[in-house]
């Protein structure tokens, strides 16, 4: 259901299709959101989807009416206090979401009467981000329409607590799938098409939520993780295809594949970041086989005739350095991958994942402050995470990142350094965004708010107007919410200025550059066109040369001390006269230090070399 995306299939299902032709139950997949886009427009769909603030819930919103009936008073107050107020956003956007909304009852008459429902034993609603209350609308209409259709539910949206108490306020909902449910489903569907009593087989069945004599909503436990993740058959995505191909939405659609090649993450299964939310009860890190992997990446890209692919990973398996991605490097495919990475990849890996057909990444980096990275247990610094945004610039790998503010104990000094360091990268990628740290349910933030000085927990404002419940149910059905800062930990304030220069930044970005060239002469020049170079070009040779090229990864002065030295032995000099050079290179921002480490930010040319 909307608002799903456009120009992607959805995985969970197209897996799960794969999966239940196995058991040889029969399955469609429908994409009702081609016919919304058609109905409203697809400029208007992907603006709703994309542009307008997801935590604003406009898009929920504008199917309340048809699953609660009008309700004029709250949804007055809706758009006055979180399109209006919260998100201040201008009449003429606030009339574009009113406009959508009234064409909502239209669209589910569509999808009413366009589907065959008749036929079908089950419907199962997929929910994540903005789709919950659009699917509980058409599945209210399928139930009262035919009252012997089992109604499903699963994803994101209803993982948990979530789910069990969107069952109960919603009595049409015959069934849950909570968590993995790639063995759940095909054992429910066994049950439920046979005809057999709920009562008689739910409760042997993990990972479900069934309602029990007297309408109990009844949680049957964690549903059965796959550890095997070859044993998951490929994607089915012909019905998407199918539905693209028949939508006039498809002319203007550019259609992405997607692929998982794992799920969990290895480093939130040892150091969970504390405002991540992902993965819930499942964060176990399992991966496919490298040979799996490419066997699989090869059918979708032949089979669909698409070569463009996100993998849905929460973080790259560092085996497939070793394995997939070289297999892919060596045949060369002309297909473009996106992976999320850990930021603490070395220039070999990131050439790596170049030539591997990787060109763009998510590496994971949020902030620029060593002491804000320690706070979210991130495992990376800061100089890690600019040595990696230098070597995706050289390598042409796009890297989208954030800068997050807002964390519990950050320091007016943390963002003092992260402000004077900032110029000195300019020339490379922007930030795609800086915005304040979200509690999510599931992270660490939620679960020991009070270990981390967070306080008045509640869900975000919009909840209300979606589930006109008490706040205490609303409470288990939020995944995002708001909270306050205790006193000693409140960092309000003091990234403000921080956030006023990224946004200058994304506004104007830094057109010159910083390179490095290796002259005949076993010289390095440093050739700067930046705005604010304070030298166009500086020559180094000797040793000079040695050390900057050396500091292509952060390195300490000691370090580079002693490099030196390894190098000429004969040649005298002091760790301080090391010192003075490095500094030297900082002051003039040819280099970026955290008062231990120096990282040169020159980009290698093809003519120059550095030292790995």
């Amino acid at each position: 259901m909307p608002y799903g995306a456009l120009e992607r299939p959805t995985l969970g299902l197209s897996l799960l299709k794969a999966r239940l032709t196995q058991a040889g139950t029969a399955c469609d997949v429908r994409y009702l959101t081609f016919p919304f886009a058609e109905l409203i427009g697809t400029e208007l769909y992907q603006w709703m989807t994309y542009e307008l603030p997801y935590t604003a819930f406009a898009g929920d919103w504008s199917f309340t009416e048809c699953l609660y009936g009008a309700r004029p008073d709250a949804d007055q107050r809706y758009v006055d206090e979180v399109l209006c107020r919260s998100w201040q956003l201008d009449p003429q956007t606030v009339q574009r979401v009113l406009h959508i909304r009234s064409l909502v009852p239209a669209f589910l008459d569509h999808c009413k009467a366009a589907v065959p429902w008749g036929r079908y034993d089950a419907v199962g609603f997929t929910s994540t981000f903005e789709q919950n209350i659009a699917s509980l609308a058409l599945a209210s209409r399928l139930k009262a329409a035919y009252p012997d259709l089992a109604i499903l539910f699963g994803g994101a949206n209803w993982e948990g607590e979530m789910g069990l108490e969107l069952h109960r306020r919603f009595p049409f909902v015959d069934y849950v799938c909570s968590g993995e449910a790639d063995e759940t489903l095909p054992a429910l569907l066994e049950h439920v098409l046979a005809g057999e009593p709920t009562n008689q087989f739910a409760d042997a069945i993990p990972g479900i939520v069934y309602r029990a004599s007297g309408g109990r909503s009844v949680y049957t436990g964690p549903a059965q993780v796959i550890n095997d993740l070859d044993r998951l058959p490929v994607p089915d995505f012909s019905d998407y295809f199918e539905a693209l191909d028949q939508s006039p939405v498809g002319a203007v659609v550019m259609p992405t594949l997607l692929m998982e090649t794992s799920r969990g993450c290895w480093w939130g299964a040892k150091h969970h970041c504390t405002f991540c939310g992902l993965n819930g009860g499942t964060m176990a890190f399992r991966s496919k086989s490298a040979e799996r992997a490419h066997k699989e990446l090869t059918y979708l890209v032949d089979h669909w005739r698409i070569d463009r692919v996100e993998v849905v990973d929460n973080i790259l398996d560092m085996r497939y350095f070793k394995d997939l991605l070289p297999t892919l490097a060596h045949e060369q495919r002309p297909v473009e991958l996106f992976y999320e990475v850990k930021a603490n990849l070395t220039r070999q890996q990131v050439s790596l994942l170049r030539d591997a057909g990787v060109r763009r990444i998510q590496p994971g980096i949020e902030s620029l402050s060593d002491h804000v990275l320690r706070l979210m247990r991130k495992g990376t610094t800061a100089l890690q995470n600019i040595q990696l945004l230098k070597w995706c610039r050289e390598y042409g790998v796009t890297a989208e990142w954030n800068i997050l503010y807002g964390f519990p104990g950050e320091t007016e000094d943390d963002y003092a350094r992260l402000l004077a360091l900032l110029p000195a990268i300019r020339f490379l990628k922007p930030p795609t965004a800086c915005g304040p740290v979200r509690l999510d349910r599931f992270s660490p933030y939620y679960e020991e708010p009070g270990a981390f000085g967070l306080v008045n927990i509640r869900p975000i404002n919009a909840y209300q107007f979606l589930y006109p419940f008490d706040p205490d149910i609303q409470g288990r059905i939020a995944y995002y919410f708001d909270f306050d800062y205790r006193p000693d930990v409140d960092p309000k304030g003091h990234a403000q200025a921080v956030i006023e220069y990224v946004e200058e930044w994304r506004r104007a970005p830094e057109t010159g550059s910083l390179r490095s060239v290796r002259r005949p002469n076993d010289t390095l020049a440093l050739v700067d066109t930046r705005a604010d170079a304070s030298l166009s070009e500086l020559t180094l040779a000797g040793l000079e040369r040695a050390a900057y090229e050396f500091c292509d990864t952060q390195r300490s002065g000691a370090s580079v001390a002693e490099h030196l030295r390894e190098i000429d032995p004969a040649v005298p000099f002091t760790d301080r006269q090391v010192t003075d050079f490095l500094e030297s290179m900082v002051a003039n921002r040819l280099m970026v230090t955290d008062g231990k480490h120096y990282l040169g930010l020159a980009l290698a040319t093809p003519n120059a070399t550095v030292v790995v």
